[in-house]
């Protein structure tokens, strides 16, 4: 397992940012240039499974394709065998998950509006060169202290088949997290930008009210709810928010992806139409945005 102050690749490892099942995440100084950077590392375990290695190296390709402020920004890969690694801008920042762990409501409140547009600019841009992150949730939010926001993790995104491609989709065994998987993730179909709409929605879900939009006894209870329940609006959780708040993330939260936004961009004018998302926080003017 790497280690703090330890040198590898031209990078010596500053301290350890997050440990997760397979990768660690170091800040790391460039000895040659003296910049600081990100390096996500698969621990040695998962660095001899080839599907570790495969996720590792999808999320590194799909990030070295993107530049955008509010998309985590990937620079190089190594294919090393025994240490395979990417490097990556440094964000000093947590995921929304943290803030949420914390219960830092006040914070997410504070920040909602930008939080919520960033996240939402940042998936624009991935839907617009063509790719599904697959995998929105509060963990792959990165948000600094004045609500700057930068999406990760694309270790199963995917460009969106298109043409010809359409007709070689086999189903298989649906990838993401259940409780922000819409309905045709879960069926493995096809899936566009209203997929990540969905899974924003559920996000937006829990930033506001502490708790998912669907709960389970189990997975496949959890699973079954997306196709069946239909959601609370966010309001009847949390009476700050307003009734169109709740409509807007409501109408993001529709089974048949036909009912929800287009796309991101349809998203980002529907969130400027919000006047107010907490009661307690006065009506944003247009100078605001």
């Amino acid at each position: 397992m790497a280690e703090v102050n330890q040198t590898l690749d031209g990078y010596r490892l500053r301290s350890l940012l997050q440990t997760g099942q397979t990768s660690q995440v170091f800040e790391v100084v460039e000895l040659k240039s003296n910049r600081h950077f990100a390096m996500k590392l698969l621990l040695p375990e998962a660095a001899e499974k080839p599907e570790q290695r495969r996720a590792l190296f999808n999320e590194a390709e799909v990030g070295i394709k993107l530049t955008h402020q509010n998309v985590i920004r990937i620079t190089r890969v190594s294919r090393s065998q025994a240490t395979p690694h990417f490097i990556m801008e440094f964000f000093p920042s947590g995921s929304l998950r943290l803030r949420l762990q914390a219960k830092d409501f006040a914070f997410i409140k504070e920040h909602a509006r930008k939080i919520f547009k960033g996240a939402a600019t940042g998936l624009a841009y991935m839907n617009a060169m063509g790719y599904v992150h697959r995998d929105v949730k509060p963990d792959n939010i990165l948000v600094n202290s004045i609500g700057d926001t930068k999406m990760i993790d694309f270790a199963i995104s995917r460009k969106a088949p298109t043409g010809f491609a359409r007709w070689f989709h086999r189903r298989g065994r649906p990838q993401g997290t259940p409780s922000f998987m819409s309905p045709e993730q879960i069926r493995d179909e096809i899936l566009d930008g209203r997929a990540d709409i969905y899974s924003y929605a559920c996000t937006l879900y829990e930033l506001t009210t502490g708790r998912p939009p669907f709960r389970g006894n189990s997975m496949n209870d959890l699973l079954g709810r997306h196709f069946t329940e239909k959601p609370l609006p966010p309001s009847a959780h949390n009476a700050d928010l307003t009734d169109e708040f709740s409509a807007f993330v409501l109408k993001m939260l529709a089974k048949k992806k036909t009912d929800r936004p287009e796309n991101f961009h349809q998203v980002l004018i529907e969130l400027r139409k919000v006047r107010q998302i907490y009661k307690s926080v006065p009506e944003k003017s247009l100078e605001d945005e």
